[in-house]
């Protein structure tokens, strides 16, 4: 029998202070792996969104007065409580997310190392002289300068991970934040803020908040003491949220959803390509914005890499991810099974060919059989709706250029995968394939220091290297002369 530690109601953080909503209101929180409740979250009501905007408003001065090295100090300490309380915040997250504990625990220390990245990245916030073609006395200058305070909505598959790529380059420039964590997985964001303060964030820098998500969006886009958003989840919403966020001329960073394609070529090394597919797709189920879901295999190759890939599937350890030796957990709600099922049957009417997996694991809990399905039709949803949970489809290409072009039919441009060993056709993959993230002969690795973001109906700017501070500052440009 698993044992289950202790998980916490948990409340709203508003100037720095933890706090139930003033009506009371609270919604369940359900480990995936049982379907039963585990918790409470507090429902924030249009009074604690106005509270914590105030609060966010007169913290800014504060918080953007301060030098970049007494910001960094804070960031860096909060790295260093998140590093050392990992333990228990993955717990957490694996209570109310589902995926195995190691890669909850991966997942949180890999946030801390992103925000002691921001922190340093903090000291390069660069302005410029630019020399005058007027006279000696002129002086011209370039100012950067943090747009104000932020609104951040975070979704539920990785609820440390998608916090701090908005957090972390935030508050580096100076900017205080309205954090919107997602009711499902609640517990672990509170932790996160909670090291924060015990790192001695001043209060208000840092709200946070759960809800209604289309009530806290549209008020919190539409005040007009918010001047950016960053929002992660899908296409859908987003565009819907951006449209809104250009109506109040609102500074928005979108990370939208994924189809990623994967081009394994006639000259690939497959085993490489199998592991590094296989690990990717059934991370977390497959709910990864970034998973590989298209997979394109050169029909020479092609029988050998799909059975390889069944092979990984069908071994895969399924369990509770409090569970010893568990590989892939439940999927996060029970949402996600009925999608699964409607991907999975309307492929297989389609013409698909099972090779594993393909139906819900027991009664109790959402869980899913890894799956992989060859000879897929591309009219069939999965090659043309983002699945997000651990079915893989494939199917096989005879030419580059025919690859190629799938990969850049749909208007998904989040990331991609391909393996070659040919000089000659990595070039032209990275030259070609329409994607913001494109990793070749590797498993997708993304870092503090690389961008992160996609192109096209998958967002704009990015939530990682320098460029994601920019979407964080305004630019001013500043001309005087002596008199």
């Amino acid at each position: 029998m698993v044992a289950t530690p202790a998980y916490p109601d948990s409340k709203l953080c508003i100037n720095g202070q933890w706090q139930d909503p003033a009506d009371g209101r609270t919604l369940a929180v359900i480990n995936p792996a049982t379907g039963k409740e585990i918790g409470r979250v507090a429902h924030a009501g249009v009074q604690e969104l106005e509270q914590v905007v105030a609060a966010a408003k007169r913290a800014f001065p504060l918080w953007s007065g301060m030098t970049a090295a007494q910001r960094s100090a804070i960031m860096r300490k909060a790295a260093a409580l998140i590093r050392e309380r990992a333990a228990d915040i993955a717990r957490l997250m694996t209570l109310e997310n589902g995926k195995p504990l190691p890669e909850a625990k991966g997942e949180t220390l890999a946030a801390a190392d992103i925000i002691e990245w921001f922190a340093e990245e903090g000291f390069r916030v660069y302005g410029r002289i630019v020399p005058t073609r007027g006279k000696p006395m002129q002086r011209q200058m370039v100012l950067k300068d943090p747009v104000g305070p932020v609104a951040a909505f975070t979704p539920w598959n990785f609820p440390i991970n998608q916090v701090v790529r908005k957090l972390a380059p935030a508050l580096a420039t100076g900017c205080s934040v309205v954090l919107k964590a997602p009711e499902e997985t609640p517990a672990s964001p509170a932790a996160l803020v909670q090291a924060f303060q015990d790192a001695g964030l001043p209060p208000g820098t840092l709200g946070l908040v759960y809800g209604d998500p289309a009530e806290i969006s549209e008020y919190l886009i539409r005040h007009p003491d918010i001047r950016k958003i960053t929002f992660t989840g899908s296409t859908q919403v987003g565009k819907q949220l951006a449209a809104l966020a250009g109506g109040h001329m609102k500074r928005a960073t979108m990370e939208l959803g994924g189809h990623a394609p994967v081009i394994v070529c006639e000259d690939a090394d497959i085993a490489l390509a199998v592991k590094a597919v296989g690990n990717a797709k059934f991370r977390n189920a497959g709910q990864v914005c970034i998973a590989p879901s298209r997979v394109l295999v050169h029909e020479s190759i092609h029988d050998e890499f799909v059975a390889a890939l069944a092979k990984w599937a069908k071994h895969l350890h399924v369990a509770d991810g409090m569970t010893d030796g568990a590989q892939m957990g439940p999927l996060a709600n029970a949402r996600r099974l009925t999608a699964m099922s409607r991907f999975f049957q309307d492929a297989v009417e389609k013409g698909a060919q099972v090779l594993a997996g393909g139906d819900r694991i027991g009664d109790v809990g959402n869980f899913w059989a890894p799956t992989v399905l060859s000879d897929v039709s591309l009219d069939a949803r999965i090659f043309n709706e983002e699945p997000f949970g651990p079915i893989t489809a494939t199917r096989s290409f005879n030419t580059l250029d025919e690859a190629i072009a799938e990969a850049n039919r749909l208007s998904y441009g989040l990331a991609g995968y391909a393996f070659t060993r040919s000089l000659a056709s990595a070039d032209q993959l990275i030259r070609r394939v329409e994607v913001g993230m494109l990793y070749l002969n590797m498993p997708a690795v993304p870092t503090a220091e690389m961008p992160f973001g996609g192109v096209k109906d998958s967002g704009y700017r990015s939530e990682g290297g320098p460029e994601a501070m920019e979407a964080y500052l305004n630019t001013r440009s500043v001309s005087m002369m002596s008199v």
